[in-house]
């Protein structure tokens, strides 16, 4: 294991190709959308297992859930190896007068993940760095940041890999913000998190090359780019800029690749996936070779 440990989901060159695949109740909720609110859960599992068996061997490592995904990867045979990160964060989060809370399931530590097989741990959680403290005197940045320095501290002393995820959301009354704003908030919590030093960053694209420029001079851990459920045509050019402009080491990306299968049945998934999801994954990871920057340049 190396100073990070996270060789175990990287590419030889050092990066990043992770195909995100733990979705639960968002992918409960695209399956909704086709008519899909029968589809039980052994069907999930195989619809995960799916997505490994026919994409291992592109991807460097498989972003996970301990519901459906970590059964999925345990029945895969036969394919190239592959890396495995689990996510530990809640299925269901609370919330504080609509905002997300972030909290720790203790039933989801470091040893939980290591003793899984898994090669490093993803958290979630939802943060706004400008986020005042409410009138009742609920400070929900300052716990996310106490949550997630537990973790980062557990996640060393276990030797697993800690790996966080941001996502903006909006404020309370806060009107729609304004490229520039949600840039200035994208960094801001990047830079928040990134004091905790976390092995690895997962992170919105802040925008612009502008802003990916601004992200890169203020971290100091690595980080990965993710697809937010984009076009595959789009986040190609999303990629571009971020290795280029902002110091990414790569991506962590689900959608992207495989969001039309979640309507199709074994036989056609099998194929989408080993056809156009396969070549959506090479597509990227050529896009990263010799652009995005090793990991552990990040961190020297």
């Amino acid at each position: 294991m190396t100073s990070t440990g996270l060789d175990a989901i990287a590419t030889p060159a050092g990066t990043f190709a992770v195909l995100a695949m733990d979705q639960r109740g968002t992918l409960k909720r695209m399956l909704a959308a086709v008519d899909r609110t029968d589809t039980s859960d052994a069907e999930i599992v195989a619809m995960k297992r799916d997505m490994i068996a026919s994409l291992a061997g592109s991807a460097s490592a498989f972003l996970i859930d301990p519901t459906f995904g970590l059964p999925a990867a345990r029945e895969v045979e036969g394919v190239p190896p592959f890396g495995l990160l689990l996510a530990a964060e809640p299925a269901s989060r609370g919330t504080h007068l609509g905002e997300p809370e972030v909290a720790l399931d203790p039933a989801q530590d470091a040893a939980w993940v290591r003793d899984s097989g898994a090669d490093g741990m993803k958290f979630l959680a939802q943060v706004r760095a400008d986020r005042p403290v409410g009138e009742d005197g609920r400070d929900l940045t300052g716990e996310a940041r106490e949550a997630m320095r537990t973790l980062v501290e557990d996640c060393a002393a276990q030797g697993v890999p800690s790996i966080i995820e941001n996502l903006i959301y909006p404020l309370r009354d806060e009107a729609p913000l304004s490229p520039e704003a949600r840039a200035d908030a994208v960094i801001e919590a990047a830079v928040l998190i990134d004091d905790l030093k976390p092995d690895l960053l997962k992170l919105e694209y802040p925008g612009s090359p502008a802003a990916c420029r601004r992200l890169a001079d203020r971290l100091t851990v690595p980080w990965a780019v993710l697809s937010a459920g984009v076009s595959s045509e789009e986040f190609t050019q999303v990629l571009r800029v971020s290795c280029d402009e902002g110091g990414a080491s790569g991506f962590i990306a689900g959608r992207a690749v495989w969001k039309e299968t979640v309507s199709m049945d074994h036989d056609e998934r099998v194929a989408f996936l080993s056809e156009t999801g396969r070549r959506r994954m090479d597509e990227y990871t050529g896009i990263i070779e010799g652009r995005a920057r090793p990991y552990k340049e990040a961190v020297a």
